[in-house]
C-alpha cells in the first residue's frame, strides 16, 4: 500500500507541476483570477458527481473543517496565480520548492522533535528562497515573489486543516467536495476583481484551462490526499519537489525562461534542503514494532 501511496504522490507532483505552464498559456488571454476561476469550474464539474454520489459524501459539505479546507485551497490558488502573472514559470515553480520544508517543520511543531539535519535543511531551503526573491534578475517582480511565497503559507494552512478532516467515505469524495467548495470561494473573488470571465478564448487557452482543471486540480488533489494520508507528513512533502522541477524544466524549454545563477543555485538549495528535512525525519523514525 505504501508503494501505491508514493506513486500517487509522484503523480500529484507531476500534475501540479504542469499547472504553471498550462496556466501561463491561459493567462495570455485571461487575467490570473479568471484563469483560476475557469480552471476550478472545469474541475468542479468533473468533481461534482463524486461529491454528491452518496449521503456520506454530501455530509462533508456540512463539516466546518472541510469547508475551511476548501476556502483556503481556493484562496491559495488565487494568490499563487496572481503571483505567477508577475513572475516567470521557472521562478514561480522553484519557489514552491520551499514547501516541503514548511510541511516538515509544521509536522515537527505539532509534536515531533526537529533534528539538526532537519533544521539545516530548513535553513538551506529558506536561504535558497531568499536568494531567488532577492535576485530575480528579470524573472519577476518583488510583488510576484511576495505573492508566490504568501500562497505557500496558505497552502500550508490548507494541508494542516485537511489533516483534521473527517474520513472520506470514498477515495474521491473528500477531494471532490474540497474542489467544489474552492470553486464556490473563487467565484465571487474573481467577479469582484475582474468581472465576468471571457469565454471566447482560443482553443489553446481552453486546452490549458481544461488541463489545469482535470489534471492539475482534480486528479492532483485526489492523488495527494490519497498518498499523504498513508505516509508521514514530511515524507509526503518531499514529493512536492517534483512540482518545481517540472515547472522549471518546462519554463526553460518551452517559455524561453533564462536560468540565471541565482535561480539555479537558489532552486538547488531549496530542493537539497527539503531532501535534508526528510532525511532528518527518517533518521528519527522509531524502529518497526516486531509482529
Amino acid at each position: 500500500m505504501q508503494r501505491i501511496a508514493f506513486l500517487a504522490l509522484i503523480a500529484a507532483g507531476v500534475f501540479w507541476g504542469l499547472g504553471f505552464p498550462l496556466g501561463k498559456f491561459a493567462m495570455q488571454e485571461a487575467p490570473a483570477a479568471h484563469t483560476v476561476l475557469l480552471r476550478f469550474m472545469v474541475a468542479a464539474l468533473a468533481a461534482l458527481p463524486f461529491a454528491v454520489k452518496t449521503p456520506e459524501a454530501r455530509a462533508l459539505f456540512r463539516s466546518p473543517v472541510v469547508v475551511a479546507a476548501g476556502v483556503l485551497y481556493g484562496v491559495a490558488f488565487i494568490v499563487q496565480f496572481e503571483g505567477l502573472s508577475h513572475v516567470s514559470v521557472t521562478l514561480a515553480a522553484l519557489l514552491v520548492g520551499a514547501m516541503p520544508a514548511l510541511i516538515a517543520v509544521s509536522a515537527r511543531l505539532l509534536g515531533e522533535r526537529v533534528t539538526a539535519i532537519s533544521w539545516a535543511g530548513v535553513a538551506a531551503a529558506t536561504l535558497g528562497a531568499a536568494l531567488i526573491a532577492g535576485k530575480p534578475e528579470g524573472a519577476g517582480s518583488p510583488l510576484g515573489v511576495a505573492l508566490s511565497l504568501v500562497s505557500l503559507l496558505i497552502f500550508l494552512a490548507w494541508l494542516l486543516v485537511l489533516r483534521r478532516a473527517p474520513a472520506s467515505p470514498t477515495p474521491m469524495a473528500l477531494p471532490a467536495v474540497t474542489i467544489v467548495i474552492a470553486g464556490a470561494t473563487i467565484l465571487p473573488i474573481a467577479l469582484v476583481m475582474h468581472g465576468a470571465p471571457p469565454l471566447s478564448l482560443s482553443p489553446a487557452a481552453w486546452a490549458g484551462i481544461a488541463g489545469q482543471g482535470v489534471l492539475s486540480t482534480l486528479l492532483a488533489t485526489a492523488a495527494w490526499q490519497f498518498g499523504s494520508a498513508r505516509v508521514g507528513a514530511a515524507s509526503a512533502g518531499v514529493f512536492i519537489n517534483i512540482e518545481p522541477l517540472m515547472g522549471a524544466i518546462i519554463g526553460v524549454a518551452l517559455f524561453g525562461d533564462h536560468l540565471t545563477w541565482a535561480l539555479g543555485f537558489g532552486g538547488a538549495m531549496i530542493i537539497a534542503g527539503s531532501l535534508a528535512v526528510v532525511l532528518g525525519e527518517r533518521s528519527e523514525a522509531p524502529p518497526p514494532t516486531p509482529a
